[in-house]
């Protein structure tokens, strides 16, 4: 037996939703909160399932979690240990890997195996590694596991080859408590970033930089405690305003910082979709029809990957040619296979498809291959005719809160079966 995902298609959908706090800043704040030498508090956790599995590293660690409500966690590091991480939960989730720079930097030693996540082709971590080593610290892999270990970290000036937000994150963790200045340049931009920083920076870390693509790290002796509430989730307000233009009466999305989604709402503007923006919300109501666009994503500021897989499937709908040309990962294109068992007509070329709409969709049997695939195909499943059975719906959980109980409150039917 397993859990599939059933959704009938074809029902409008009308009222409001709330985003969550944001998945890429989540998996990585909770391991920087190992960094204080007090109790964190972090407000605005999704619920998934990434931070169920960050959590257990924590106990392994022996890091108290106190889970106050759905969406706020108190960790407290006072009786922290620092233990060899080669239990295969670690293999689980790639955000594990946040743990190297956290531990190096407060320990100036950390033994782990290497982290897991979706594939999407190859996502190295040698400019993690080789930031490590920037700093003074000596890496050597056996029997599956890493061990980054260093007598003293010192501040350094690191190039980034590829503007990657882990490894800009991870080397911000690993520089906090080094000796000097160090300077990340070629830093990603991302808004986890800023989150990130932060949150150090109300621990006492000295930060400054982060959301530009150079960030200077001077060096303290300690951190304290802190409280710390997550920016919203662009990728799953963004996976929303796809829904809302695919299907919505009358939608309106909250707690969004539009300024994070400006790639994407440009777009959708392009297409035609009726959209009204304010401060921290989205109204968006029922368009006739859609005209397709071409995309090409880009780091952030620019057009999301993540965001590429859901509006591939509203393109579906939309008259005329449009392209998509993907930058970051050049295998994410398992959508398109999917979407045409649907009834789609998506030509693949290399590094992008080409989407001719609009073509009426029909439900079938798909498989969410990754995270972001499973959201185009819940897009996809909203708006075909007769009922979408998603398989490996663990992946959808591993980045979406809820999404189920939240679109089934706008109006969609969509629920949850035990299949042989």
């Amino acid at each position: 037996m397993h859990e599939v995902m059933k959704i009938e298609g074809g029902h409008l959908l009308e009222g409001e939703v709330t985003i969550s706090g944001a998945k890429n800043a989540t998996v990585a704040l909770i391991p920087a909160a190992v960094l204080a030498n007090g109790p964190v508090t972090i407000v605005g956790i999704p619920q998934i399932a990434d931070v169920k599995a960050l959590a257990d590293i924590l106990r392994i660690l022996k890091v108290e979690v106190i889970e106050v409500a759905d969406d706020h966690i108190i960790i407290d590091p006072t009786k922290m240990e620092n233990v060899d991480l080669d239990d295969d939960i670690v293999t689980k989730l790639r955000a594990s890997y946040y743990f190297m720079g956290a531990l190096l930097g407060k320990y100036g030693y950390v033994r782990m195996k290497m982290p897991g996540g979706c594939y999407l082709g190859p996502r190295p971590i040698d400019l993690h590694l080789k930031g490590f080593e920037a700093l003074g610290a000596k890496v050597t892999y056996d029997k599956a596991c890493y061990t980054i270990q260093a007598k003293k970290l010192k501040g350094a000036k690191i190039f980034l080859d590829i503007a990657s937000v882990g490894a800009t994150i991870n080397i911000m963790m690993a520089s906090v408590y080094a000796e000097g200045r160090t300077t990340i340049e070629n830093a990603a931009k991302e808004p986890e970033i800023i989150d990130i920083a932060t949150l150090l920076n109300k621990m006492g870390a000295r930060i400054r930089g982060a959301g530009t693509n150079v960030i200077t790290i001077d060096g303290v002796k300690s951190l304290s405690g802190c409280f710390h509430e997550i920016i919203p989730d662009r990728i799953e307000a963004g996976t929303f305003i796809v829904i809302a233009a695919a299907m919505a009466k009358r939608m309106v999305i909250n707690n969004i910082i539009p300024q994070h989604l400006d790639a994407l709402l440009s777009k959708l503007k392009e297409m035609g979709v009726n959209m009204e923006v304010g401060i921290d919300r989205v109204v968006i109501e029922r368009s006739e029809s859609l005209k397709s666009v071409d995309i090409t994503t880009r780091p952030y500021p620019g057009f999301a990957t993540d965001l590429q897989q859901p509006l591939t499937a509203l393109l579906t709908q939309a008259n005329g040619e449009g392209r998509v040309t993907e930058t970051i990962y050049i295998e994410r294109f398992k959508h398109c296979i999917e979407l045409n068992k649907m009834g789609a007509d998506i030509d693949l070329i290399p590094a992008g498809a080409i989407i001719n709409g609009p073509t009426p969709l029909y439900g079938t049997k798909v498989s969410a291959t990754d995270l972001r695939c499973g959201a185009a195909m819940i897009v996809a499943g909203l708006m075909a005719e007769g009922v979408t059975e998603i398989d490996n719906v663990y992946h959808i959980d591993r980045g979406y809160s809820e999404i189920d109980r939240k679109l089934s409150m706008l109006g969609a039917k969509i629920w949850r079966e035990n299949v042989d």
